[in-house]
């Protein structure tokens, strides 16, 4: 990777191939939400980026508890 593309801090990707899938899961999420992440993402708000994200780490949780509970939905 070269050095102006390192990433440092918290935003390091830990899992090869989990930038991607994060990638699919944002545009996804974007789509059902109707927010347009084909333009230029300067043209994004902070409030759509901000849902966008939001939504992604609720079902993320979602998710990580529904497998602790081995499976089961409340």
């Amino acid at each position: 990777m070269p050095a102006n593309q390192r990433k440092t801090g918290r935003n390091r990707v830990l899992v090869p191939g989990a930038q991607q899938a994060l990638e699919n899961f944002k545009y996804e999420i974007a789509n059902e939400l109707g927010v347009n992440y084909n333009t230029d993402p300067g043209e994004l708000t902070s409030r759509q980026n901000g849902y966008v994200g939001g939504e992604m780490v609720r079902r993320m949780i979602q998710q990580a508890e529904n497998q602790m509970s081995g499976g089961q939905t409340p």
